[in-house]
């Protein structure tokens, strides 16, 4: 994460095979907006909710970019809930965590990081990106 440093950084569970899947369309938006202006996105492919991301990284990477444009950075697969959670997953879960207590509970389920690494809100799967234009602006002006 060192080479965020000073960025606003969201981190997202991400699926190619989810109802939620389109809203790649809607994340590479903010990504075009806001990322010349300190802001970048961070997919992590996650295939633990109803087997929905099941290729391997290279289809992964391919299906993201030729159906939804995206050039944000993926990641390879990981957890985010279970011993064998990515770590950033079991930080911000800490730090966010949720109505749930803690777990994510579906696929592209949402942290956004402030300039100063500090986890600043959590958002649902089903919070479309275009509805945190507004947020991301304003902790880029801060």
């Amino acid at each position: 994460m060192e080479s965020y440093r000073n960025k606003v950084v969201l981190v997202i569970n991400t699926a190619s095979r989810c109802g939620f899947t389109p809203q790649y369309e809607g994340l590479e938006k903010l990504y075009k907006k806001f990322g010349n202006n300190g802001f970048v996105i961070l997919g992590f492919p996650c295939n633990q909710f109803g087997h929905q991301e099941p290729g391997n990284e290279k289809e992964i990477a391919e299906g993201c970019l030729v159906n939804y444009g995206v050039t944000f950075p993926i990641f390879s697969k990981v957890k985010v809930n279970g011993t064998d959670a990515h770590p950033i997953f079991k930080y911000l879960k800490n730090k966010l965590p949720g109505i749930f207590g803690g777990r994510i509970n579906w696929n592209f389920t949402k942290f956004l990081i402030d300039k100063n690494g500090q986890p600043f809100k959590r958002f649902a799967p089903y919070t479309r990106p275009e509805k945190l234009e507004k947020i991301i602006s304003r902790l880029l002006e801060k």
